[in-house]
C-alpha cells in the first residue's frame, strides 16, 4: 500500500510542477497586503463583511495589475464596489 502512495504522491507533484511552469502565479507581498488592507477598510466603512481571502486575493490581483476576476463567488461583487477591479460571475 505504502508503494501506491508513493506512485500517486510522485505524479501529483509532477502535475503540479508541470501546471505551475504553465501559469503565472501571482505574489502576496506588501503592495498585495497593502491594497487588501485598503479594501478591507473601505467595506467597513460601507457596512460591509467579506471574507478575508476573498479581500486578499482582490488585494493580490491589484497589486500584480490584474484588472478582472472571473469567479462564482459573489462576494467579489461588494469588493467591486470599493475596488478598481472589474468583477465576472458565471
Amino acid at each position: 500500500m505504502a508503494g501506491m502512495r508513493s506512485i500517486r504522491a510522485r505524479r501529483e507533484e509532477s502535475f503540479f510542477r508541470r501546471l505551475f511552469s504553465r501559469i503565472r502565479v501571482l505574489e502576496c507581498d506588501l503592495k498585495a497586503v497593502e491594497e487588501s488592507s485598503n479594501i478591507a477598510i473601505k467595506l467597513a466603512k460601507i457596512g460591509r463583511e467579506i471574507n478575508a481571502l476573498d479581500i486578499l486575493i482582490a488585494g493580490i490581483a491589484l497589486a500584480n495589475g490584474v484588472e478582472k476576476i472571473a469567479t462564482k463567488d459573489k462576494h467579489f461583487r461588494e469588493i467591486e464596489k470599493v475596488a478598481d477591479i472589474k468583477v465576472i460571475t458565471y
